[in-house]
């Protein structure tokens, strides 16, 4: 019997752990992990409030992490698990990196990628979406509930 223990559920979960502590911090909840070889290699959330930085979000954060964990610019044998639909900064960065699989989570209809007619994620690029979508999409409507009752 050959169970697979690291599935992309596990590592979206641990994506999620993220986003809760951005959830916490009162940052927008996006959380995301980069994996090499079935191995964690860099984790992150956004941290725009904290920094003070639009571009602090969890994926370019995670970027830079899984960069200087290998040594190189390039994550093209890396998957990035992120909980929402990266925004177009990001979906660029990810171009550079030349990212083997993207996996996300929930769909962002208001500044995802993917809202644009050309697809700018590099070509070789895998893209999975909806895992883990509902519990995704919970944390992000919860943060836009607390701050509306504010």
């Amino acid at each position: 019997m050959n169970i697979e223990l690291y599935t992309p559920d596990y590592f979206m979960r641990e994506a999620l752990k993220e986003a809760r502590i951005a959830l916490d911090a009162g940052e927008v909840p996006v959380g995301a992990v980069v994996v090499a070889g079935n191995k964690i290699i860099a984790k992150a959330h956004n941290q725009t409030e904290m920094l003070t930085d639009a571009t602090a979000h969890a994926e370019m954060l995670a970027i830079t992490s899984a960069a200087n964990y290998l040594g190189s610019k390039y994550l093209n044998e890396c998957t990035l698990y992120v909980t929402l639909e990266p925004c177009v900064m990001c979906a660029g960065a990810l171009h550079w990196t030349q990212l083997q699989k993207l996996v996300f989570g929930a769909e962002d209809k208001q500044r995802g990628y993917s809202l644009l007619e050309k697809n700018i994620l590099h070509p070789k690029t895998e893209v999975v979406r909806n895992v883990q979508a509902t519990a995704s999409k919970e944390l992000i409507d919860d943060f836009f509930r607390r701050l509306r009752g504010r």
